[in-house]
């Protein structure tokens, strides 16, 4: 017989604004129905609401018996944020950002779900990558329910392994697939382990990432910072970069390396939280005077 499903209410005191921290280009597979949010946290299915003092969170305790960890883990909620926005805010316009996106959170999400995610996102976006990612998942992945709900997990390192660079071609991934093919080898045949780059310097951790095939410094630095807990990884998009080259830089430009150390000495430990903020606000500016967003 199935599990009888479980819920939790898991106390939020500092800030979160769930639909912008899940549709903020870190993770790509949370679905919402009604303000209902279905997705994966440590590889296991659940849903999240959003209250005033916390998030509802219905899951089966027979696969995920410490939910109130795993959310709160996932959404980083031993970051304090009020004690960041203080020191970002001393900046002009960080403070502006970080007022306008108030509650956007960085996510520590499951290391090999991101990698692969980011090694898709090359030359693409947000919804072109979501779909890669539903695609993987529906394909190859294992079906899961939660109730009336039924959803497939993104696929194991042997699954896409198995798969081979063919198939995962035919699946839209185009020339992603002859990295994310191998990739998935390396992690499968155990020649490196993900999680434990949790623990290594970040200069250790990045190195062992673009190591792998199709990883370069930017999908390197989203890893680490998305889910590694490399909190000075910033990764430097086109967004990130105008930012920095046009509000701080008078126009220089800086090679990818450079423009990281510059962010990393100019908003030190929290340089990640520092972009993401930076991004949305350069990304809203361009939308004001019909820039583009693609």
């Amino acid at each position: 017989m199935p599990t009888a499903l479980a819920t939790t209410h898991v106390a939020v005191d500092q800030p979160l604004d769930l639909p912008l921290t899940l549709e903020s280009g870190q993770a790509f597979r949370w679905h919402n129905d009604g303000g209902v949010w279905s997705g994966f946290i440590e590889g296991r299915l659940l849903t999240l609401e959003r209250d005033a003092d916390g998030l509802h969170v219905t899951f089966d305790p027979a696969t995920l018996p410490d939910a109130d960890r795993a959310v709160r883990d996932y959404f980083r909620l031993d970051d304090d944020l009020p004690a960041i926005y203080a020191q970002l805010c001393e900046d002009e316009r960080l403070s502006a950002a970080v007022q306008r996106h108030w509650g956007l959170r960085i996510l520590r999400q499951d290391p090999w779900e991101c990698l692969i995610a980011f090694i898709c996102s090359q030359n693409s976006n947000i919804p072109r990558i979501a779909k890669m990612q539903e695609t993987l998942a529906n394909t190859l992945g294992e079906e899961t329910s939660l109730g009336t709900l039924t959803r497939r997990a993104f696929p194991t390192p042997t699954a896409l392994a198995s798969a081979g660079e063919t198939r995962l071609r035919e699946l839209g991934l185009g020339y992603r697939a002859k990295y994310v093919a191998p990739t998935a080898e390396a992690v499968a045949s155990g020649g490196l382990n993900l999680f434990a780059l949790r623990a290594a310097p970040y200069e250790d951790a990045k190195a062992a990432l673009i190591a792998l095939p199709g990883v370069g410094e930017k999908v390197a630095d989203c890893v680490l910072l998305f889910a590694l807990d490399q909190l000075d990884a910033a990764p430097i998009d086109r967004w990130v970069r105008r930012a920095l080259e046009d509000w701080y830089l008078d126009g220089q430009r800086l090679s990818y390396r450079d423009l990281w150390a510059w962010t990393r000495d100019s908003f030190g430990p929290y340089a990640g939280y520092a972009q993401q903020y930076l991004f949305f606000r350069r990304r809203e500016t361009a939308r004001a005077k019909g820039e583009g967003d693609s």
